[in-house]
């Protein structure tokens, strides 16, 4: 799973893990030009590489400039609906193991050469081939080409989450091979963009493509900077030499709001702040001790702290923007009921259980949670691991409480519950016979109102027996200037440039 992030503080806040914020403001280009439809923008995390189907693939930089220069048979609008990009029209077979795609006529490369089912196809297999985080979605699928204008994905299994899941797949030229790192140096895509010089971690300069199959954008030059230090971004927003940044902390906020000529807005994204419970280590097997541990913490005032904006208590295991998400009924701060629970269960608290968690980011997080179960007794290492031993650890169960920010970038369900939930999984320790059959009978339906009403009721069970704790939806924060005439702020974290409409000079 793509994991989102954004800024919320400063030094004493967490930046969360690939759930950026957008944010532009009056200023003209970058060098102090001053083009009217030119957009310069400094994002907060890198762009490594330009390939979506590699090692990269699933990073914050390499989607965001994969969905301005390439296409995909379909993506998520704003509202988490499922789209058409190269396809126009889709439905599945006799079951949802099989989906049919229709490509749209006229769809061409910028190099001006058709899209064809054949550079469908042949994006699929380089995708499986290079074995990148995207490939993870589609174990043992295979798709096929009927015909020159239509694809067929079919997956072992039924699979209803297939349209949304493909809003991760970027279709590129066919004969561009695994081993071609050269072809991104200046990719040809069909996308709205087309990249003029490229830079790793440095800048990625685009132009406007006129061959874009639903015209061309706005904008006629787009230019994605990395610029780290948070101060620096901030600044040259405020001086406007770049016209939209990444990484707005909570603090921040209220000045921005103060700025004359910024519109400031908040909008929820599709991450929760997840804190599972290792199910087979003895002294969490209890879903009573799960959940009296949730009860010792008190998120609500943690989060009006750390993120007084940014953040919200959750009342769900996915957030609203998700297909999937149900609202659960909310387990309060009540550490008198919560040490009484933990006595009753005979929950030893002698030995101190092991919270790991990556990223200096969610450190203060993390850090007021352990503090808050240890005024109910329980005592806890709190371990910050470097990323390649986090995620290990993670996978071997070599913890009692593990924290991640989990984003839904396919909005379904199926790529978090459906996915991380399971007794095959084994993510958790966690294993129920009951959840299992919704979950599969759940992505097998190809009903969506059905599968959102299946999906509630798993929830249901795993926030009953507490498989961890779910305190905080996350919000994200986007800033613009009188610049900007038209601008949809995005769940994602991946604002869409090419829908940015710029006041006329």
């Amino acid at each position: 799973m793509t994991h989102f992030r954004k800024s919320t503080a400063t030094a004493a806040v967490a930046v969360l893990l690939l759930l950026t914020a957008c944010s532009t403001t009056t200023g003209g280009t970058a060098g102090g030009d001053t083009a009217g439809r030119d957009l310069t923008a400094a994002g907060t995390y890198p762009i490594e590489s330009l390939d979506p189907h590699g090692a990269q693939g699933a990073t914050t930089g390499t989607q965001l400039a994969a969905q301005a220069i390439f296409s995909r048979l379909v993506r998520p609008d704003a509202t988490g609906q499922v789209t058409g990009d190269l396809a126009e029209k889709w439905e599945p077979g006799a079951t949802a193991a099989q989906w049919n795609f229709h490509l749209r006529s006229g769809a061409t490369f910028s190099d001006g050469k058709p899209v064809t089912s054949a550079d469908v196809v042949a994006s699929f297999e380089r995708m499986q081939k290079l074995d990148g985080p995207n490939a993870a979605n589609f174990p043992d699928y295979e798709m096929t080409a009927p015909t020159a204008d239509q694809v067929t994905l079919t997956a072992p299994a039924p699979d209803a989450s297939i349209p949304r899941k493909l809003g991760l797949f970027y279709v590129i030229p066919a004969g561009v091979t695994a081993e071609d790192t050269a072809f991104f140096e200046r990719p040809v895509g069909s996308g709205p963009f087309t990249v003029n010089r490229f830079a790793p971690s440095e800048v990625l300069a685009m132009s406007a493509n006129s061959k874009h199959w639903a015209g061309a954008p706005q904008l006629d030059r787009l230019e994605i900077r990395t610029i780290p230090d948070l101060s620096a971004r901030l600044t040259a927003l405020r001086t406007g030499e770049v016209d939209v940044v990444w990484g707005i902390p909570d603090d921040q906020l209220p000045v921005l709001r103060g700025t004359s000529g910024v519109t400031v807005e908040t909008v929820p994204s599709t991450a929760v702040f997840t804190m599972w419970f290792n199910s087979s280590s003895p002294a969490l097997k209890s879903p009573k001790v799960r959940r009296a541990l949730w009860q010792a913490v008190d998120f609500a005032t943690i989060i009006k702290q750390l993120y007084p904006e940014t953040g919200a208590l959750a009342d769900g295991l996915v957030a609203p923007p998700v297909l999937g998400y149900a609202k659960q009924e909310p387990v309060g701060y009540d550490p008198q009921a919560a040490k009484a629970a933990l006595r009753e269960a005979g929950f030893e608290n002698g030995e101190k259980l092991r919270l790991q968690f990556s990223d200096a980011e969610f450190r203060p997080f993390v850090q007021a949670v352990a503090s808050g179960l240890a005024e109910s007794g329980v005592q806890v290492d709190v371990l910050e691991k470097e990323k390649a031993v986090f995620t290990k650890d993670l996978l071997a169960l070599n913890w009692d409480i593990n924290f991640q920010q989990l984003a839904t970038p396919t909005y379904d369900a199926a790529s978090n519950l459906g996915r991380l939930y399971p007794c095959a999984a084994g993510r958790t320790g966690y294993c129920n016979k009951e959840l299992d059959a919704l979950l599969a009978k759940a992505g097998a339906s190809a009903d969506e109102a059905e599968r959102a009403e299946l999906y509630g009721q798993a929830g249901q069970i795993i926030w009953r027996d507490a498989v961890g704790m779910y305190p905080m939806t996350v919000k994200l924060a986007y800033a613009w200037g009188k610049k900007v005439t038209e601008f949809t702020p995005d769940p994602s974290g991946l604002p869409d440039f090419s829908r940015v409409k710029l006041a006329a000079k």
